[in-house]
């Protein structure tokens, strides 16, 4: 395990760059955040059903599965530090295509900006885990570790701040004031990204083909079927079912809803953060596939044990935030374990395709479930959308243990 700090385990140059790729991350994160509580709350105050906002963002998440998997064969060809500035422009136009009349804001019209928007977010995403596996040496396992968990945690963290930003501009500029106040800040960070960010950072020797695409590791292969359906339980109660839950049933301003989103995607952050102490960084340990198969464990009879709490008790609204919380806590140790995994078992030379390849199952998870979320809750109810996340959960748990078979 490598307990060095930051300055021992980067060089100078690979520390500024790790600022820099973070400080984009960070930034687009906020906007992002941001504008899906903008979508949510706005769409459904104008009467939209459940199902329709979730068919807002169908683009986006299956954009997101389409950016991953070239994303990551563009990132080993022109370099990540392109991909990154590529990904901040396109949020850039995104946002500036919201700021059209009231009149034009047609679901085709909001689907064709957020399919933009899932392209930026996962071009961004993959070019900054990407990145660290190249600005660290290869024996620094436990920095590697450490540094995923960090970047990681920290962007679900700040994603929450920009749920609480999301719905106090909707409340103090209305929809496109917020709008083109995201658009201009973001707009001045790609511009300093374009003469910060090194060239070449993460361009492969060789010249990956399209049959490079897909990766040929039976470990990443698993491992990424575990993290579609890990992301698609988390989706499909939480993405739209969760905020129109408690618009309808508790009658939560939009205020509220994006304030208690935010604090629990800040503590879900946090906690990845802290993940690699939790799991035995401490002690000198760096985690393997068994402890991705004990956190699994962990989480799988959660959102069951939420539902028929919230069934037979007479508070069911703090049923739901004390599972809600729970839940956050353990699937952020499983997210962070995935995250380190995944970029230490990748290859140096075209990281960003294998990174890129696993993420693309993480985009279909959520797609899944973002559409499930509308669908299931329209029809059945939060408490079915909490069974369907149970049963992903124990499909995660199952590829999970077969991963023990691989040399991961």
């Amino acid at each position: 395990m490598d307990l060095r700090p930051m300055s021992e385990t980067f060089n100078n140059s690979g520390l500024r760059q790790y600022l820099v790729v973070t400080g984009n991350y960070w930034a687009f994160t906020l906007t992002d955040g941001a504008l899906r509580m903008l979508v949510v709350l706005h769409f459904y105050k104008l009467g939209y059903s459940p199902l329709a906002i979730a068919s807002l963002f169908l683009f986006y998440e299956l954009f997101g599965v389409v950016t991953n998997l070239v994303g990551g064969w563009l990132g080993a060809r022109i370099g990540l530090n392109k991909t990154m500035n590529i990904g901040l422009l396109l949020q850039v136009v995104a946002l500036s295509m919201l700021l059209v009349p009231a009149s034009m804001l047609t679901v085709v019209w909001v689907m064709a900006t957020q399919a933009m928007s899932g392209i930026a977010k996962d071009l961004n995403k993959m070019s900054a885990k990407s990145s660290l596996k190249l600005l660290l040496p290869d024996e620094a396992q436990g920095a590697l570790y450490k540094w995923i968990a960090i970047l990681t945690g920290s962007k679900n963290a700040l994603k929450g701040v920009g749920f609480f930003l999301g719905g106090l501009l909707l409340a103090q500029l209305g929809f496109q004031g917020a709008v083109a106040s995201m658009a201009a800040v973001l707009a001045a960070i790609w511009l300093l990204s374009l003469f910060l960010l090194k060239k070449d950072l993460g361009k492969s020797k060789f010249k990956p083909k399209f049959k490079d695409l897909f990766s040929k590791s039976s470990a990443i292969n698993k491992l990424s079927a575990a993290r579609l359906f890990l992301f698609g339980a988390r989706d499909v109660w939480f993405v739209i079912a969760l905020p129109l839950y408690l618009a309808t049933q508790f009658q939560w301003s939009q205020t509220s809803i994006g304030s208690f989103l935010a604090l629990w995607v800040i503590g879900y952050g946090m906690v990845q953060a802290l993940a690699p102490a939790i799991t035995g960084k401490k002690a000198g340990k760096v985690p393997g596939v068994s402890a991705v198969v004990g956190w699994a464990i962990a989480l799988c009879a959660i959102p069951l044990l939420i539902s028929t709490g919230m069934q037979y008790s007479s508070a069911p609204l703090w049923v739901l935030i004390g599972g809600l919380m729970v839940f956050g806590a353990v699937f952020a140790v499983n997210s962070s374990l995935h995250s380190y995994l995944i970029v230490s078992l990748a290859g140096c030379d075209g990281v960003s395709l294998d990174v890129g390849f696993y993420y693309m199952a993480n985009a279909i998870g959520r797609l899944i479930g973002t559409v499930l979320s509308g669908w299931v809750y329209q029809a059945y109810g939060l408490e079915v959308c909490l069974w369907i996340s149970s049963v992903f959960l124990m499909l995660t748990l199952f590829i999970s243990i077969t991963l023990k078979n691989e040399d991961a």
